[in-house]
């Protein structure tokens, strides 16, 4: 009896363990969106420009017709995968840009 509840507790205990988001991403994540609120031009241009684009899904370059709307997307949208090095320029590979 005493195998089954230790057994139980281990199995639980890994669960948590690998369901549980880690201790350094939580930070980063928190940093990242400040920098992001602070970092937001204040350009009335830049406003008009970005109210052509929304957020629908996308998180790819492949997806995106210009840099300035993976810009926006990168700025302003959750989940995206467009930005590698973290330095704020999104799709510095993609030869169509």
């Amino acid at each position: 009896m005493k195998k089954i509840i230790l057994l139980v507790v281990v199995i639980f205990g890994a669960w948590n363990f690998f369901l549980r988001e880690p201790q350094g991403n939580r930070s980063d994540n928190t940093e990242q969106a400040e920098s992001l609120v602070t970092s937001t031009p204040q350009n009335p241009e830049h406003l008009q420009t970005d109210q052509k684009f929304q957020c629908d899904g996308r998180e790819h370059c492949s997806q995106m017709t210009s840099r300035a709307e993976a810009e926006f997307f990168v700025r302003n949208c959750p989940n995206t995968k467009m930005d590698g090095d973290g330095d704020g320029e999104p799709c510095e590979r993609d030869s169509r840009f």
